[in-house]
């Protein structure tokens, strides 16, 4: 008999295992009398019961057409009357038909088909494969147990058809489309399927090849283009996901296409090839949020800070809740220095949504820049609040997330010298247990070292080893005190231990390199910085050894190769912010090239304002360029900030007395000698100690000789 179409389409009605969603009834057709009830619901008033009995091997093709008919009918009843039961007559009218033309394709497709539909998953699949046993090429059959994988697939874990474990879905899926795709290769959408369900099965050069061939069919398509894209990008090979799309001409690219392209530069490190993707995007799709969110995010990557910033607030005009964009605009405005208009823009998103984790954090960052330590304290404690649970069960997310806010609070402690509750904050972050706790054990162990308990840090950090005994990072942390109290040869002992001649060793090597340093071993250290070279092969690790080989330079004086150094980790990464100050910082106290040293100071101070070390050189580069009120201004923040730093002291020390205040001069030198008294001998020189001394006694001697002329001083 010849094929007849089914009369409703998957999209127009979707049957559920337990029930059925139907459209609005339509006006019911004349000849359709209202439905009846009791036992007379079972089929319309005008069309009679149909008879179950018929001639096991007939083939009469009248009553097939008859049944047919009758199955359509109640289909088409179902959607317009409202009536489920409807299509249980209709399955039995197709039954009916097949009895009738038992041999017929057509409506065993018709018929599995039904079944789909109507959430009859299992039956379908039974009717279509048993269609295959003796019409092995039926493509609806194919095509259809294709869509029950397909289904079960997307059901996830337990799905299961009627022959098919959960575990060989994905098997029979890849089955079916590939019997679909040899029996009708020229058909771009199966090839499709086929090649994102071989990236299911994490086979890619089968995907690559089924997506190539799509691609030779149709060599416009757009969703070709962004599958092979995506492919290669799972396989983390971003490059090729890249030129997957560049090989498209740029006037025959879509938006997708270049949005796509564009999160393929970020992902590169390529800000401003991303710029410009995302901005051909933009310029396809004006006013597209998603586009505009990347491109303003892509600027603001590329310190292209105005820039940024118009998007954002663009952004933020077409969508007045979008509380992302208002952080991000706060954000700018923070590095741009408008601390107190970046604090308005804060709160406008906390009010927007007061549980924002990240308005949340950039609000206690900029209370802490204004140095409004106590209110930055206080918002991060109503965070930690915000993000508890009273059972203390928290996914990894919730852990970073809280660890995150509990760090930041030891630290804001820690600046107001509030040793304490520094450490009660990171012994919350240690109950947390996993990453989150090495990091409360560090914070311990920082706190202790920033209030002089070198006993303390090293009892924390064998606290630490104790709880984790397989902890690399926790044992070199204790090596590192143990050397600095005192027991060189136990701490390298510890951290040579942890050798084993693989990848993992470069860690180690960087430590042991970092000790000798401090113990001023500076050949030890050049030998650690060698063996540790070969495991260097990350951007970001390659850049971490070359600033670190910088500092051994620097600390045997060697000016010029240290400053080569510099500049190679500058090239790869030129918002390196240790590198940014501590070659500033050099060039600073050296009086050389001031206001290319003002440029990478204030650069890392921009990136991180909050860093004391990093305002205490901003001050000392102004100091030596004359600008004694802004050297003042940043060395007095800086040390607010960290008044454990001798150093510190001893350059405000330097501008009270380049400003003629004797008195207040004298006071920051005896602080600073305080510090040196309390410090590890690896944090300074012994040089650097007498000439404070000098200094002071200095001081005392003009301030004896002021008393004796003109009497006792006035306050400075």
């Amino acid at each position: 008999m010849m094929k007849l179409k089914t009369r409703l389409s998957l999209t127009l009605l979707t049957f559920a295992a337990t029930s059925l969603l139907l459209s609005p009834a339509a006006p019911v057709c004349a000849q359709i009398a209202p439905a009846p009830t009791g036992a007379a619901a079972t089929a319309p008033a005008s069309v009679a019961p149909a008879k179950a009995e018929q001639p096991a091997q007939a083939r009469d093709r009248a009553q097939a057409y008859y049944h047919l008919a009758l199955a359509g009918t109640y289909e088409d009843n179902a959607v317009s009357m409202g009536r489920p039961e409807y299509i249980g007559r209709a399955i039995e009218e197709y039954k009916l038909a097949l009895n009738a033309d038992p041999g017929s394709p057509s409506l065993s497709d018709a018929l599995a088909e039904l079944y789909f539909r109507s959430g009859h998953v299992r039956e379908a699949e039974a009717t279509s494969r048993g269609l295959l046993k003796t019409s092995p090429n039926d493509i609806d059959a194919h095509k259809l147990l294709g869509r029950i994988y397909l289904r079960l697939l997307g059901e996830g874990q337990g799905a299961e058809s009627a022959t098919v474990s959960a575990s060989n879905v994905l098997d029979e899926a890849i089955a079916e489309f590939e019997k679909i795709v040899e029996l009708q290769p020229k058909t771009v959408e199966d090839r499709m399927v086929l090649g994102q369900l071989y990236t299911v099965k994490h086979d890619p050069k089968k995907a690559e090849a089924e997506f190539k061939t799509a691609q030779a069919i149709e060599p416009d398509s757009e969703e070709v283009v962004l599958n092979l894209a995506r492919l290669y990008a799972e396989s983390g090979d971003m490059q090729r996901a890249a030129k997957a799309i560049e090989a498209v001409p740029v006037n025959d690219r879509t938006p997708k296409m270049e949005f796509t392209l564009g999160a393929a530069y970020d992902q590169m490190k390529q800000p401003k090839d991303a710029i410009a993707a995302y901005q051909r995007a933009a310029d396809m799709e004006p006013g597209d949020l998603h586009t505009m969110d990347a491109l303003a995010q892509a600027l603001l990557n590329n310190n292209q800070l105005e820039e940024a910033l118009k998007q954002f607030k663009q952004l933020a005009e077409a969508d007045p809740q979008n509380t992302e964009a208002l952080v991000h605009i706060a954000e700018i405005q923070r590095r741009q220095g408008k601390f107190e208009v970046a604090l308005a823009s804060i709160r406008k998103a906390r009010k927007l949504d007061p549980t924002s984790l990240e308005a949340g954090y950039n609000e206690g960052l900029l209370l802490d820049v204004l140095g409004r330590s106590d209110e930055a304290a206080q918002t991060y404690a109503a965070m930690v609040d915000l993000t508890s649970h009273a059972n203390g069960a928290y996914t990894t997310e919730e852990k970073n997330n809280r660890g995150i806010f509990l760090e930041r609070l030891g630290t804001v402690c820690l600046e107001q010298n509030k040793t304490d509750q520094a450490i009660a904050a990171y012994q919350r972050m240690i109950d947390m247990g996993g990453e989150t706790a090495l990091r409360g054990y560090q914070g311990q162990v920082d706190a202790y070292r920033n209030a002089r308990q070198f006993e303390k840090a090293v009892e924390i950090s064998r606290k630490a080893v104790d709880a984790d005994p397989k902890n690399r990072d926790l044992k070199l942390m204790l090596a590192g005190e143990l050397a600095d109290l005192g027991k060189a040869d136990e701490g390298i002992a510890m951290a040579k231990a942890l050798l084993k001649n693989s990848n993992e060793d470069r860690t180690v090597w960087l430590a042991l390199a970092q000790i000798d340093i401090r113990l001023k071993r500076w050949k030890d250290a050049e030998d650690a910085f060698n063996k540790a070279e070969p495991f260097t092969t990350k951007k970001e690790d390659r850049t971490y050894l070359l600033f670190l080989r910088g500092e051994l330079a620097e600390r045997q004086k060697h000016y010029e190769p240290a400053e080569q150094l510099f500049r190679q980790v500058l090239e790869i990464d030129p918002v390196n912010t240790m590198t940014l100050n501590y070659y500033g910082y050099m060039l600073a106290d050296k009086g050389m090239r001031l206001p290319e040293a003002l440029k990478l100071i204030r650069k890392a101070v921009e990136i991180e304002p909050m860093n004391g070390a990093y305002l205490d050189s901003l001050g000392w580069c102004y100091f030596k360029m004359g600008d004694y009120e802004l050297a003042e201004d940043n060395l007095r923040q800086a040390v607010d900030r960290d008044q454990t730093d001798p150093t510190v002291h001893d350059h405000l020390g330097d501008l009270y007395e380049k400003t003629g205040r004797i008195r207040l001069a004298a006071a920051q030198w005896e602080l600073s000698l305080t510090q040196f008294a309390k410090s590890s001998p690896g944090d300074f020189e012994p040089s650097d100690v007498a000439k404070v001394q000098k200094k002071l006694e200095g001081a005392h001697f003009k301030l004896a000789k002021q008393e004796n002329v003109i009497g006792p001083p006035k306050p400075e």
